[in-house]
């Protein structure tokens, strides 16, 4: 009995958290206490997916499938995580397994439903038209199995959008009837009911109708983004079918934006300046304030140095948005460097606040290099990377508000070259000016920390990393290793010309491979290109053994670049590279993975041929801790660039 109270209490802590309070209670939950029963563990995914973080939700479901691996149940929401995430072909790949073993209920069908209508929505025709239909038929299949109101809307939709005008709207019908008949007497959340009812409208051309109850379900869902973002997919799905603009629907199931910041610290007493007075405080405060009131994001991206970067987070968690805090190295470093900063100020007791009320810290780098304002611009790139991932996951704004005094020369990692970065990959930030900005201040860099003296040749730059190992080299025998040489190698060398113009540096060892790009696009285009070449290669027919094959891991983050005295080449060097040589021997053979790092990049840099799929928190190699990882594969839209 005493079991089943710790349950319910945590049940009921889980029901009445917010996002930043799970976050939390996840951090810290002793895995031997939630082990008894995987209802905790469902509970916490499906609202942490409510609200609209399905990476956080994955990382749930997958220790507690560690636990109960056959749990039906966990293993739908491992694939609703994943289709909510983007990656849509593995969650499609588990509903299906789950099919296959004879799992036909209203659940498994639903979620694979979905993944057919998410698969469609990023295609082309005519196969976009073949997975609408296989979604539809799933659905109905559902529906005529369970009589369940949450399948049997999606079964309306999906005949609609087909063309199946008469079966979508008796099915609507059907469902708004048993709708009706629960919200009359509610039990528990009615959000899904009025969703329903607001979608049986839209299906039968009921506009007012829509209009009212998807307002209602608007009041019940409060902040549950994800929840809202999956009922908009579908009514835009049913406008769109009828050419219909209906702006009271989007605003009642609207997402709000992500916005990622960017801007300059408080003036220190020991620098040259202006650059921002601490004169100016409650005027620049103010006026982000302004900005954030007046855009009304709900997602805050942005690092956290005395100045800008905390009046912007303060004003956002003023509104009661989410924010994310990156920083761009550990944290007393970085405190030392960016924030306890100005004597008497309370600037440090500020962060602090910040960092126990943000949603998530992420730390970009394990040290700060000694050299420059690289590890600020790696910081600032991942700010605009992760906004980028979580607008894409919600499918919703991503904007952008910086401080600047408008004056250039800062050098990396300052607020011009930031602004000028977000220009170049067309954003169109909102910038605040400084009343009391120096006109023409000496020329000098933002201080974020003093930089390790420059050496002749020396540089730092942020570089996108591959690593790859031949899986099976350590089976050939020594009448192989020539023809490996010749044909595995080979082909390698010829395909890295076709990316010859983005390789800076290259080398190989025995089966091992190293690569550094000057372009993160192209290091994801060639790691999948390298994928392709092994695993569909005929080895046997070149006198290898036919298990050979490739693991690739991916990186990206800033490094030393000199020039190296024993080779007389340029070379590449840091904590970077040995975190990047920590992934490929945890990627399975044939595939592609990548850091949360090189996805954040990706996606900042708008990389369109590939997409990076989340897969979860991984242990690296050699025990060098759990990172975020994720699988990278070719977009629909992709191609080879090789014959």
């Amino acid at each position: 009995m005493h079991e089943q109270d710790a349950e319910q209490a945590l049940l009921k802590q889980i029901a009445d958290a917010n996002l930043s309070q799970l976050m939390a209670m996840w951090a810290a939950h002793p895995t031997s206490d939630w082990s008894q029963s995987p209802n905790v563990y469902g509970a916490l995914t499906r609202k942490i997916l409510a609200d609209g973080e399905p990476l956080l939700a994955y990382d749930v479901v997958a220790e507690a499938l560690k636990l109960w691996p056959s749990d039906i149940s966990l293993r739908q929401l491992q694939g609703l995580a994943l289709a909510r995430s983007g990656a849509t072909e593995r969650a499609n790949a588990i509903l299906l397994e789950l099919r296959s073993e004879g799992a036909r209920d209203e659940e498994t069908l639903g979620m694979l439903g979905r993944t057919y209508k998410d698969l469609s929505e990023r295609t082309k025709s005519p196969q976009r038209e073949e997975l609408f239909r296989s979604a539809a038929e799933i659905y109905n299949e559902a529906y005529e199995a369970s009589g369940g109101y949450y399948t049997g809307i999606n079964a309306a939709t999906m005949n609609l959008v087909v063309g199946e005008e008469g079966r979508a709207c008796a099915i609507a019908e059907k469902v708004r009837e048993q709708c009706l008949a629960e919200v009359e007497d509610p039990a528990g959340d009615p959000y899904w009911e009025y969703a329903a009812l607001g979608e049986a409208a839209l299906i039968c051309q009921d506009w007012a109708d829509a209009d009212k109850w998807y307002g209602r379900a608007a009041e019940q869902a409060q902040k549950r983004y994800g929840d809202l973002q999956s009922s908009r997919r579908n009514a835009r799905l049913i406008l769109k079918y009828w050419r219909k603009d209906l702006p009271t629907v989007e605003n009642h199931l609207h997402v709000p934006a992500v916005m990622v910041f960017a801007g300059h610290m408080i003036d220190r007493p020991d620098r040259e300046g202006p650059r921002f007075p601490p004169a100016d405080e409650t005027a620049v405060a103010k006026q982000i304030k302004a900005e954030v009131e007046r855009l009304k994001p709900g997602f805050g991206f942005s690092s956290a140095a005395c100045g800008s970067d905390i009046l912007f987070l303060e004003a956002m968690l003023r509104r009661e948005a989410e924010v994310t805090v990156v920083l761009p190295y550990q944290l007393e470093q970085f405190i030392a460097d960016s924030v306890d900063v100005i004597p008497g100020s309370n600037w440090r007791d500020r962060f602090d606040r910040i960092l126990q009320e943000a949603t998530r810290i992420v730390i970009a780098s394990n040290q700060r290099l000694e050299l420059g304002g690289v590890s600020y611009e790696f910081c600032n790139e991942m700010v605009l990377g992760l906004g980028s991932i979580k607008a894409r996951q919600l499918d919703t704004e991503l904007l952008s508000l910086a401080v600047w005094n408008g004056q250039t020369g800062d050098g990396p990692g300052g607020s011009a070259s930031v602004v000028e970065s977000w220009r170049s990959l067309g954003l169109d930030p909102v910038v605040i000016g400084l009343p009391h900005a120096e006109a023409d201040p000496p020329a000098r860099r933002e201080f974020r920390g003093e930089a390790g003296a420059q050496a002749p040749g020396f540089a730092a730059r942020i570089v996108p990393i591959l690593f790859a190992d031949a899986v099976g080299f350590s089976k050939l025998d020594e009448a192989e290793v020539p023809r490996f040489v010749k044909h595995f190698l080979g082909a390698i060398a010829a395909l890295a010309k076709n990316f010859s113009g983005q390789i800076l540096a290259r080398n190989t060892w025995g089966d091992g491979l190293y690569f550094i790009f000057s372009d993160i696009a192209a290091a994801g285009e060639f790691g999948l290109e390298l994928a392709g070449f092994a695993a569909h290669t005929d080895w046997s027919a070149k006198g290898l053994r036919p298990g050979l094959n490739l693991r690739i891991g991916l990186h990206a983050g800033p490094v030393y670049e000199f020039d190296d005295p024993i080779t007389g080449s340029r070379s590449y060097s840091g904590t970077h590279v040995s975190r990047a040589a920590r992934i490929e021997p945890i990627t399975p053979p044939g595939n592609v993975y990548a850091s949360e790092s090189f996805a954040a990049l990706a996606a900042a840099h708008g990389a369109k041929r590939f997409t990076c799929d989340y897969v979860g928190q991984t242990p690296l190699a050699k025990d060098y801790g759990a990172i975020p990882t994720y699988h990278v594969r070719r977009t629909h839209a992709g191609h080879s660039r090789i014959g």
